[in-house]
């Protein structure tokens, strides 16, 4: 018979049962109805549970350290064994590889360039005596007029090899590298990148058995938009010149930024090497830092449906990156970071993909591009502006092109192309070879006329707040450059307005002791000779002579006791004429060389056999604008000024171009020249 229980028994007992349980229960409980993240509860109180990512945190040191370690070793070479890439180029390629490897914001085509112009150089001085790489036919080419052609045609190579664009290298030599252009260096240049081209042609079919890893990818062609018909309306076309517009502002920003930010750069490259690595694996320690984290601030997007089996990749390239996403889904920005530079250009270039990556994705990538190239740039590693500028504009001309999706029918990809064009005409100010190169990378003809007219659009805006960022650099190393055209306060100057004194010059029959002691003296490297009595009947010009050839005149040791002429095949007769070719950079004689007796330097030495009898000369009175023009057509080095009436000496003095740069100017005439 059942015992009937009360209801505060049966209450107790159930009492009894849940403080049993709740023993062995956990004081902290998941609610089931959270499906987003972890809640647990204490008491009556909630707060969020979020467990440790290890992995997350190891793979972020394992990627700093491995760029850190790269970019300090990129710095090394740089700071200890070349810091000018002095020599056979070999540690710019070395230097470029780690950069590049390192994630940094730079491209390969200025080490390229630099590289061909290294190699270029090594040629033109005879190869290298101390590695054993001399060769009897390369003697030809030790000479200014041939070293300065090989030099442009290594640069070209180095273009035509970076971009893989053999006619992009030829207008960018032409445009760019040389200031003195003929005929002869036209054929030159363009046999030189030919060879790059069917080089470059062998290499990419070999590697396309899958022996160089990723190179050889995509042909010659490296963003093949061939494909793409670009029809466009007035609309389109306004959007365009908008797009040339603010490319040019943008550009001509970012030279503002970089000539101050290398400015800084300067005062801490000065205090030695170490300091020089310390700020470049700072800035790679920032560009980690960017790559890596950004990409954790935005969602995940689903894959297209019609690329299911492509979407997220799954490898090194790729437009989708999976990234901490769930199956089905991509990360956007991570794929525009953790992709080579080659792929993210590709993948923002590419057509039909409007939606693959939105406003938020494009401006935070543009954003942090535009930034870390203006900080890449300067430091102690191998890098070139071209793929920055390329990936900045890239990025903005998409974004552009999606805030404009609604009034304009133009792809998002093309306005990407169209956005490099007009950073690239922004920040280089180079038209013709940007873009003949920019036809070549994608190969399609029909975006012809929108490069042209964004390039000149962004050119010509830019033009009127800075120069080039090129010539800011040539400006900010102090090189004396000559531009194209001459400055307008030349106008109402003469020759004989600049030329200084007091002028040095030698006789034709010159006493040794009274050469040696100009040289040791002055630091000039051409002079002056006058022929004089007995050997004329009145002073005259007899010619011009340079420095080192006055060194191996001294050194053959041809001297007389007496002022007479010698003539010149007593000279060739102990020197050959490869004894007086262009010796390589620090390799010529010095006058610290010469060793000579007392008797020696009370000796006479005839200059008639090493000196140019027919300098190129102008009248005092010319215009120094005109006189400018001639020098820079000509590629000279020294112009004598003569004086316009007779009875006078017959040099007034020498112009170099020194004599032409407008710092120089300004301080004579300090009214000439604006600041």
């Amino acid at each position: 018979m059942a015992t009937p229980v009360s209801t505060r028994s049966v209450k107790w007992e159930k009492d009894v049962e849940e403080a049993a349980s709740a023993l062995e229960r956990p004081l902290l409980y998941k609610r089931g109805t959270n499906t987003t993240s972890q809640i647990a509860v204490v008491g009556a109180n909630t707060c969020p549970i979020e467990s440790l990512d290890y992995e997350f945190i190891s793979a972020f040191v394992v990627y700093v350290g491995c760029n850190t370690t790269l970019a300090a070793a990129a710095a090394a070479l740089c700071a200890y064994i070349a810091p000018a890439a002095a020599g056979s180029g070999i540690p710019e390629i070395f230097g470029s590889i780690l950069g590049v490897s390192a994630g940094f914001v730079l491209g390969k085509e200025g080490p390229m360039v630099h590289t061909g112009a290294c190699v270029a150089s090594w040629l033109g001085q005879g190869g290298s005596r101390k590695y054993g790489l001399t060769w009897n036919w390369i003697r030809y080419f030790k000479n200014d007029l041939d070293r300065r052609d090989l030099i442009t045609c290594g640069a070209a190579a180095g273009v035509a090899a970076a971009f893989r664009a053999p006619v992009g290298g030829v207008l960018f030599a032409l445009e760019e590298v040389t200031s003195w252009w003929r005929s002869a260096l036209l054929w030159r240049t363009f046999s030189t990148t030919a060879v790059v081209a069917m080089v470059l042609r062998g290499l990419i079919n070999y590697c396309r058995g899958g022996h160089c890893g990723l190179f050889g990818k995509g042909g010659l062609i490296m963003f093949d938009l061939s494909s793409r018909q670009a029809t466009y309306t007035a609309t389109d076309l306004a959007a365009v010149i908008l797009l040339g517009i603010l490319g040019g502002l943008l550009g001509a920003l970012f030279n503002f930024l970089i000539d101050r930010i290398l400015r800084v750069y300067s005062l801490l490259n000065k205090k030695g090497a170490r300091y020089k690595i310390i700020l470049t694996v700072s800035i790679a320690v920032i560009t980690s830092c960017c790559t890596f984290g950004l990409p954790w601030l935005t969602t995940c997007t689903p894959c297209p449906p019609e690329l299911a089996s492509k979407c997220p990749t799954i490898g090194r390239s790729g437009n989708f990156k999976n990234f901490q996403c769930p199956a089905g889904q991509y990360n956007a920005l991570a794929s525009l970071f953790f992709n080579t530079n080659d792929d993210a250009i590709r993948n923002l270039f590419s057509a039909g993909t409007d939606r693959e990556f939105g406003v938020s994705t494009l401006l935070i990538f543009f954003t942090t591009v535009y930034t870390l190239g203006l900080l890449t740039y300067g430091v102690a590693v191998p890098s070139g502006l071209f793929i920055p500028v390329i990936l900045a504009g890239a990025s903005f001309g998409r974004l552009v092109g999606t805030l404009l999706g609604s009034i304009s029918g133009l792809d998002a990809g093309l306005f990407a192309l169209l956005g490099a064009a007009s950073f690239l005409g922004g920040t280089m100010r180079m038209t013709v070879s940007v873009c003949v190169i920019l036809l070549e990378l994608t190969n399609d003809l029909h975006l012809l006329p929108l490069i042209m007219l964004v390039l000149l659009i962004a050119k010509s805006v830019a033009d009127c707040f800075n120069k080039g960022v090129y010539e800011q650099m040539v400006r900010m190393k102090g090189l004396p450059y000559l531009e194209v055209h001459a400055e307008p306060c030349m106008r109402s100057l003469v020759a004989g307005d600049v030329v200084a004194g007091p002028l040095i010059t030698f006789s034709s029959v010159e006493r040794v002791s009274t050469i040696v002691h100009t040289l040791r003296h002055t630091g000039h490297n051409g002079f002056p000779v006058i022929e004089d009595p007995p050997f004329a009947p009145a002073p005259e010009l007899c010619g011009l002579v340079l420095r080192s050839h006055l060194l191996v005149l001294l050194q053959g040791r041809i001297f007389t006791r007496d002022r007479v002429k010698t003539g010149p095949a007593e000279v060739f007769r102990r020197l050959a004429p490869f004894d007086f070719a262009k010796a390589g950079s620090g390799k010529g004689l010095k006058v610290e060389d010469l060793d000579l007796s007392e008797e020696e330097m009370d000796m006479f030495v005839d200059l008639h056999p090493v000196t140019n009898r027919s300098p190129y000369t102008v009248v005092e009175n010319m215009s120094l604008a005109k006189a400018a023009v001639l020098f820079r057509g000509l590629g000279l080095r020294h112009m004598c000024v003569v004086p316009r009436t007779q009875g006078r000496p017959p040099v007034v003095g020498i112009l170099t171009r020194h004599d032409f740069m407008p710092q120089y100017i300004r301080g004579l005439y300090p009214n000439t020249i604006p600041r």
